[in-house]
């Protein structure tokens, strides 16, 4: 079975362990929803440092690509960020489809009793 791309976003913290087990609960979702989770939180930080501008600027490039290959956006999580409204801002100019973590399992609920 193909799966659809799909992209996760989130607020994320400073704490790229943190970052990542969450990231990864997330993933584990969207998987289990019928999506190939894309979250460059799980691997970006092991080979890009944040803190040196052009690896900084270059993850941010890597990401906006790999959301612009993405068939749906996923916002996690209850907080909005910056990152994540850019994230929202970049997929409705791609007219790629932006939902919650929330609509996309009530969605695949429907039809089950």
């Amino acid at each position: 079975m193909k799966r659809p791309l799909a992209y996760i976003t989130a607020a994320w913290s400073g704490d790229d362990c943190e970052n990542a087990e969450l990231a990864a609960k997330y993933c584990r979702t969207v998987y289990k929803a019928g999506f190939s989770p894309i979250c460059p939180t799980l691997y970006l930080p092991l080979i890009l440092n944040d803190a040196i501008p052009e690896e900084h600027k270059d993850g941010i490039d890597m990401s906006r690509n790999l959301l612009r290959r993405s068939h749906v956006l996923v916002v996690c999580g209850h907080t909005v960020t910056e990152a994540m409204k850019n994230d929202i801002a970049v997929a409705q100019r791609l007219g790629i489809t932006a939902t919650t973590l929330e609509g996309i399992l009530t969605v695949k609920g429907q039809g089950r009793k």
